[in-house]
C-alpha cells in the first residue's frame, strides 16, 4: 500500500483528497454515508465575522456537465460557528479546515483571528475569489496588490497554515499566487468557480436573482487543471487543485500537473461516497505505477 501522506505547511493529512467548501456542509451532514475519518481534509461551508443571509431565489441552476450558484455565502457567522458548530465538529479525526470570507479586509481580519483560537481548527482557507457576492470576495482576488494587502493583513493575527483560495477570473493567476505566497501564504487553492450566467429565453430573464454566478463541475475541469499546472511551476509553496474533479483519474491529473492535494467540490452532490472512491483509485495507481507515495505523483507528467 503506498503512502498517501500529504502535506501543507505545518498540517498533514492522512491523504491527499479533502471536500471542497459549500459542498459538504460542516461533513456532519454527510457522516451517514462516508466514513469522515478516512478523509484528508474537510473544508467547512464559507464563514463570515457576521451573519450573512445569502442571496435571494433563485440562486442555483443547472447547466450542462455543470452547475451555477449564487448562494452568497449564507451563514450564521463566526460567533455562531464557535459556539455551536465547532464542538460538533471538533471531534472529527480529520483535518477540519475553515473556509473564511469577508466584505473588507476588517472582517476578514476579524474572522481569521476567531478561527485562530480554536485547537481543532488546523488551517483556514481564506476565500478572497467568490464571484457570488456583491461586496468583497472576488475584487480582493483578481488584483495582485489587492489579494496581497488581505493575505497580509490575515497573517499578522492568524497563526496556523493559512490557505488563499484563488479566482480563476483573471488574466494571470500566477500573478496573484506569487503575490500571496509573498505575503506569507502556506497555500494556494485554486480554482474557485468561474463566472457564468443562464437565461430563461420564454420568460426573456436571468435563470437567477444575480443574473451571474459561480459554474462549477466536470465542464470547468481543464480550466482548472491548466491554471494549476502553471501555478505549480511559479511558485514554491503546496498547490491544492480542484475545480471539476468526479473520479479518481481527475485527482491523479491534477496532481500529475502540480497539485499536492486535491478538493472535490459539485461531485460530492452526485456522489457522497466520491471522496472515498478517490482515495482508493489513488492508491490502487501509485501500486500500480510503482509510485511508494503520492508525494510521488505531484508534478510528475512528463512534458516535452
Amino acid at each position: 500500500m503506498a503512502d498517501l501522506t500529504a502535506r501543507i505547511g505545518a498540517m498533514t493529512l492522512k491523504n491527499p483528497v479533502m471536500t471542497a467548501s459549500g459542498t459538504f456542509g460542516y461533513g456532519l451532514e454527510y457522516s451517514d454515508f462516508i466514513d469522515l475519518s478516512r478523509i484528508g481534509g474537510i473544508i467547512v461551508k464559507g464563514t463570515t465575522a457576521e451573519p450573512r443571509e445569502g442571496n435571494p431565489s433563485p440562486r442555483m441552476a443547472e447547466t450542462p456537465s455543470g452547475m451555477l450558484n449564487a448562494v452568497g455565502l449564507q451563514n450564521r457567522g463566526a460567533d455562531y460557528f464557535v459556539k455551536e458548530i465547532y464542538p460538533a465538529i471538533r471531534g472529527i479525526d480529520t483535518n477540519m479546515i475553515v473556509n473564511v470570507s469577508g466584505s473588507s479586509i476588517n472582517t476578514y481580519v476579524a474572522c481569521a483571528e476567531k478561527m485562530g483560537t480554536l485547537e481543532h481548527i488546523p488551517a483556514i482557507e481564506l476565500n478572497i475569489s467568490c464571484p457570488n457576492v456583491k461586496q468583497g470576495g472576488m475584487a480582493f482576488g483578481v488584483c495582485a496588490s489587492s489579494a496581497a494587502e488581505v493575505v497580509r493583513a490575515v497573517r499578522k493575527v492568524y497563526p496556523k497554515v493559512l490557505i488563499v483560495k484563488l479566482s480563476p477570473n483573471v488574466t494571470d493567476i500566477t500573478e496573484i499566487a506569487r503575490a500571496v505566497e509573498a505575503e506569507g501564504a502556506d497555500s494556494v487553492s485554486l480554482i474557485n468557480t468561474l463566472l457564468g450566467m443562464a437565461v430563461d429565453v420564454e420568460r426573456r430573464e436571468p435563470v437567477l436573482s444575480t443574473v451571474t454566478g459561480g459554474l462549477s463541475g466536470p465542464c470547468v475541469k481543464p480550466v482548472a487543471l491548466r491554471m494549476v499546472w502553471q501555478t505549480a511551476r511559479a511558485v514554491n509553496i503546496p498547490v491544492i487543485g480542484l475545480g471539476g474533479i468526479a473520479s479518481w483519474e481527475d485527482a491523479v491529473a491534477f496532481m500529475l500537473a502540480g497539485a499536492a492535494a486535491v478538493q472535490i467540490g459539485t461531485y460530492n452532490f452526485i456522489d457522497p461516497e466520491i471522496s472515498i472512491k478517490v482515495i482508493d483509485g489513488i492508491n490502487d495507481y501509485c501500486n500500480r505505477h510503482g509510485f511508494g507515495s503520492a508525494d510521488e505523483l505531484t508534478g510528475a507528467l512528463r512534458v516535452n
